[in-house]
């Protein structure tokens, strides 16, 4: 069974949004099993995108259209199915109560822009009968066509929900297909792609995928079979074979986070920790909050951008910031321990450095960072040189931070450098 994916807005075609929705179509259908032939974006022309979608049911044994559903004007993918496949626009009544329950609920007045969202063409099928999100499904000519919404949470649940399950409940024969995914960090894209390629004539029928996800980079393992037990089995020992290549640099696996494995990993220790920030302003704070229960292990953290800050904060000397600078071994490492004491956690953890585009030196050019590790009894402390714009510098110094976090509850060895 193979298939075609469909995205429409104007949005997607002028660059000013991301495309997301197909890709993350494209690969949850791949990693069932299904395959996808085309990737096709339009803009709000109704005429185009109705030769697309009339094309796509010749060839295609599915479609997904996504966006086009909402309440605006430039909202056209219900009148387009509906011209292109010949059908009438019709009430669905269902939706339409949906429609009307959630307005009364917000007290806003019930719009015919509104009310237009329940308009469908005939025959069709709602995906969410429940009401939760908007999209439905039609079937032309023995082809399953499926018009979800294009914001992308909504997209998604009806994805894995609805669309995937039902499209292989028609499918016949269709491979087992298992997926690694294996999350490297530290290394340059250059060292793991000869490792990599190393690798790759070892396993025939095997597909691996490479993917830089800055500052991360990802490996894919691919592989189909009739057999499941056997596929997985196959798939954990060629895990456990890149695993012991990459070592300590892989940190995760599947949809895992640095955050992630390093909230595990605290709470398997029982140990707190709290952070100091300086360059990255907040961001590792940020990051260990977006996991669900960080409260259990994360105390706290302190953003001191300013000398006077980390002085009064954290009881960073004064003499240390004239004699060495704010940016130096010896500030991360006072504001790692002043960060500890002062909220009381096992582990403080600081970052201090340059973030750009100004602020370099000679001696300290722009992307230069320290970090700072605590544990009550020794102080580590790292000096990397980070490239790239003032984002990546951050965004690379706080997974670099966590990365830290990980290594030693690991006792894994650290090896900082420029």
């Amino acid at each position: 069974m193979h298939g075609e994916i469909i995205t429409i807005g104007n949005e997607l075609t002028s660059g000013r949004t991301v495309d997301l929705n197909s890709c993350y179509a494209a690969r949850r259908l791949t990693a069932a099993g299904l395959e996808v032939t085309r990737i096709i974006s339009v803009g709000d022309d109704s005429q185009l995108a109705a030769k697309f979608l009339k094309r796509a049911v010749t060839r295609s044994g599915f479609v997904i259209v996504t966006g086009g559903l909402g309440s605006t004007d430039d909202d056209i993918t219900r009148v387009i199915a509906a011209e292109s496949l010949k059908r009438t626009l019709r009430p669905n009544e269902q939706l339409l109560e949906k429609i009307r329950a959630y307005a009364n609920a917000r007290k806003i007045e019930v719009t015919p822009s509104l009310e237009k969202m329940a308009w469908l063409p005939e025959g069709s099928k709602l995906l969410s009968p429940e009401g939760r999100v908007c999209g439905f499904s039609l079937v032309e000519r023995g082809v399953c066509l499926y018009f979800l919404p294009g914001v992308p949470d909504q997209m998604q649940l009806l994805m894995d929900e609805v669309v995937i399950p039902e499209v292989l409940s028609h499918c016949k024969g269709i491979p087992f297909t298992g997926q690694r995914i294996l999350k490297v960090y530290g290394l340059s894209e250059s060292a793991i792609v000869e490792i990599f390629k190393l690798y790759q004539g070892k396993r025939e029928g095997v597909e691996f995928g490479f993917y830089p996800h800055f500052p991360e980079n990802h490996i894919t393992i691919t592989l189909k079979g009739t057999q499941k037990l056997k596929v997985t089995t196959e798939l954990d020992r060629i895990e456990s074979e890149l695993t012991h290549l990459f070592g300590v640099h892989i940190f995760a696996t599947g949809n895992l986070t640095i955050e992630d494995v390093t909230g595990l990993l605290l709470v398997e220790k029982d140990l707190t920790l709290s952070v100091a920030e300086s360059c990255t302003g907040g961001l590792v704070g940020h990051r260990l909050t977006n996991v669900s229960g960080s409260s259990k292990y994360f105390q706290g953290g302190v953003v001191v951008y300013s000398n006077r800050s980390k002085v009064d904060l954290l009881n960073v000397r004064q003499e240390t910031l004239d004699r060495y600078g704010a940016v130096s071994d010896k500030t991360a490492r006072e504001m790692a321990r002043g960060v500890r004491e002062r909220l009381k956690t096992d582990l403080g953890l600081a970052i201090t450095g340059i973030a750009g585009p100004d602020g370099g030196s000679h001696e300290k050019p722009v992307g230069t960072v320290y970090i700072g590790l605590a544990d009550g009894t020794d102080i580590f402390w790292g000096k990397y040189r980070f490239w790239g714009d003032r984002h990546k510098v951050k965004l690379n110094a706080s997974v670099m931070a966590l990365d830290w976090v990980r290594r030693y509850l690991n006792g894994d060895p650290f090896l900082p450098g420029v």
